[in-house]
């Protein structure tokens, strides 16, 4: 996931898809930084997004879900964060032509077509939607929250006591070993001050 991630390197302007959307709001200290003054990033979301965020029907729904769906709803009320955007009909047909191609979730793919469109840059912790973004969005633009923890570290916005904060209040909500990130956090923390040093004895 994060081989080739720059952490001195992050486009501010990002559309995310479901499991970027969970993983930022997972923790409140990573997300407060990446809003601060020194940072100013600035999150969307498609329509399909927000529909698998808060509406899409499940069977059983945890604490740790309900208190996400509350955060994201705060977010978008009073920081104006992670709002969702129309799709064109134009839009939804080049959706349905990706579909036939990669096995992936509406969500994902309004979020590559809409970040395309829109020239932002498209954050995504799956895989298999960074691979097929990395072939359509062609100016580097796909990113992830690992990357966003490095490049708030390189810029000094996080500090080291904040690296086993951010981790520990992820891994409270994603408590999979799939959706857990904590082993990336790690990696693009390091990779940070890699960069920091590198920037000063070039």
């Amino acid at each position: 996931m994060v081989k080739k991630l720059d952490p001195s390197q992050f486009y501010l302007y990002n559309v995310v898809d479901t499991c970027s959307i969970w993983n930022i709001l997972s923790s409140k200290t990573l997300y407060e930084a990446s809003i601060s003054a020194g940072a100013k990033c600035s999150f969307c979301c498609t329509d399909f997004v927000y529909y698998e965020c808060m509406t899409k029907p499940r069977k059983s729904i945890t604490p740790e879900e309900l208190e996400l769906q509350r955060r994201l709803l705060a977010a978008i009320e009073h920081r104006e964060q992670f709002k969702n955007h129309h799709l064109d009909i134009e839009d939804l047909q080049e959706v349905e032509v990706l579909r036939k191609r990669k096995n992936l979730g509406k969500g994902e793919l309004t979020s590559i077509i809409f970040a395309k469109k829109t020239r932002q840059a498209f954050m995504t912790d799956e895989k298999d939607a960074r691979k097929l973004a990395e072939q359509i969005i062609t100016d580097g633009k796909v990113q992830t929250t690992p990357h966003l923890l490095g490049w708030l570290f390189y810029k000094n916005i996080l500090i080291d006591s904040d690296k086993e904060i951010i981790i520990k209040e992820h891994a409270k909500f994603r408590k999979e070993k799939r959706g857990n990130l904590s082993e990336f956090f790690n990696i693009m923390y390091r990779r940070a001050y890699e960069y920091q040093l590198m920037s000063k004895f070039p």
